[in-house]
């Protein structure tokens, strides 16, 4: 499976001032990975957001964001968000923002 090339560099250029994040391909994309746990990632042109079960079922009602589905079973602390849904930086920012909040609350690993 490929991954939007547009989309890593964006969320790249956000990122990179943040610590203690690093990039990993995986699961035929690429995801982003803060103290060892997963942030976000990004699949085909959907953006994957670790964003805790409250945060996920509250951004479901929004436009162009999806549950996190690989294998039948939801993840329920995740979304996919489609592209036209974060399509200014400011809009991106945001997103990541609210993933990295939920992720720096977690162990590191």
């Amino acid at each position: 499976m490929a991954y939007n090339h547009e989309i890593e560099a964006r969320v790249r250029e956000i990122v990179s001032e943040w610590d203690q994040v690093t990039f990993r391909k995986m699961f035929g994309g690429v995801v982003a990975m803060h103290n060892g746990n997963m942030l976000c990632g990004i699949l085909d042109d959907f953006l994957i957001l670790r964003i805790g079960q409250e945060a996920a079922r509250a951004a479901l009602e929004a436009p162009h964001v999806y549950p996190f589905d690989r294998n039948g079973r939801p993840m329920r602390a995740w979304v996919m968000v489609a592209s036209e849904g974060f399509q200014d930086d400011a809009t991106l920012n945001e997103w990541l923002r609210q993933a990295a909040s939920f992720v720096a609350a977690l162990p590191p690993k």
